[in-house]
């Protein structure tokens, strides 16, 4: 995602009467989603993670998105400032029925998570009419 301001990461908030398992910062990445007539295009700025650090699962038409970061530590050094903060990831969306679920696709580069939702074909059925 290009921008020529700057983005603010924005940490998540807890609904209430929900408590979280983990005592850990969780941000809501900043997506951007593209609709073309065959697939809409969803794409998570989530730096610092990878394949293996990121979790998409789809239940009841809601797509969630969640992706882990290790805070990196570097030995013999304790950090003295920091504008930086790190965290977890978390976001998600309600699929409306016209996405093909079971071709849903993504994948993750440079920390930015890309997610393909093909359209469906329209179901166009044909109702036989009988004489009663």
């Amino acid at each position: 995602m290009s921008s020529k301001e700057a983005i603010q990461k924005q940490e998540t908030k807890t609904p209430e009467g929900v408590e979280r398992t983990k005592a850990k910062r969780t941000f809501a990445p900043v997506v951007d989603i593209i609709e073309t007539e065959k697939e809409i295009v969803l794409m998570a700025d989530m730096p610092g993670v990878d394949e293996n650090s990121v979790d998409i699962t789809l239940e009841k038409n809601v797509l969630a998105i969640n992706g882990g970061v290790e805070e990196k530590a570097y030995e013999g050094h304790s950090l003295a400032y920091s504008e930086y903060r790190t965290g977890d990831y978390a976001r998600s969306f309600t699929l409306a029925d016209e996405i093909d679920k079971d071709n849903i696709k993504a994948t993750v580069k440079n920390g930015v998570l890309r997610l393909v939702l093909p359209k469906a074909k329209p179901a166009a059925k044909k109702i036989a009419v009988k004489a009663a």
